[in-house]
């Protein structure tokens, strides 16, 4: 299970999740830096990757489309880049089952702010 990083979210996820999520790239790293949502959909799909973004397009189009590739809709406003990785890191079995589901393009993850 790949990931791709969407622009909105930090390059330096990849390496702060490369040991649960081998594979992964951020969309800079691809050669897709300021690229059409399409384009990065495209490659997404080409390299059997998930979509990791804040953005609500990728869903939408996700909605239209189906997948592949599936979209990981991340809804944490302007979190910090570690608990976004803490976020990926505490949800990994949600995510592998979700890349498991054929029937599922759409996950969305939230920051759980009830206090401890």
């Amino acid at each position: 299970m790949k990931l791709l990083y969407d622009e909105n979210i930090s390059p330096r996820l990849v390496s702060l999740t490369r040991e649960f999520y081998p594979g992964s790239v951020h969309v800079c790293d691809a050669g897709l830096g300021g690229t059409s949502d399409l384009r990065i959909w495209e490659y997404a799909r080409d390299h059997d990757l998930m979509i990791v973004s804040k953005d609500d397009d990728f869903r939408q189009r996700s909605l239209v489309e189906g997948a592949p590739p599936k979209v990981v809709w991340l809804q944490v406003g302007n979190a910090a880049t570690n608990t976004i990785c803490e976020l990926l890191l505490q949800r990994r079995s949600q995510l592998q089952e979700f890349y498991a589901d054929s029937e599922s393009s759409v996950l969305i993850l939230r920051l759980d702010l009830r206090p401890a």
